[in-house]
């Protein structure tokens, strides 16, 4: 389930839609998972959402442990991308559809 640089997630099959499309239906996480969309990978710091330190963590936690992002480390710093080929593995064109109906909706990845 995780190796030495990675924090807990679920493997490729273990991902679930339900799971999935409980994670993205927060605004918080739809936020991350926009801005993700647009780059390969980001600081933890970095997502420039106004919002407690502790509740980006516990909206992290929760895209990781559906499947949606994998968080790994360097050093003391967390780096978080997309899990879009397993996503597309499992449930192909589900998280681009709700990527893609976010932005036509104008949601703002901030």
């Amino acid at each position: 389930m995780t190796n030495t640089n990675q924090q807990k997630q679920p493997s490729r099959d273990e991902i679930n839609l339900a799971k999935v499309l409980q994670a993205l239906s927060d605004q918080v996480r739809l936020q991350i998972v926009l801005k993700l969309a647009n780059e390969s990978e980001i600081q933890c710091g970095c997502f420039g959402l106004d919002i407690p330190k502790s509740s980006l963590s516990h909206h992290f936690k929760v895209l990781r442990e559906s499947g949606v992002v994998t968080t790994r480390r360097e050093g003391k710093e967390l780096f978080n991308s997309l899990r879009m080929d397993d996503l597309e593995a499992r449930f192909p064109g589900v998280v681009r559809a709700v990527i893609e109906a976010s932005r036509n909706a104008g949601i703002s990845q901030k």
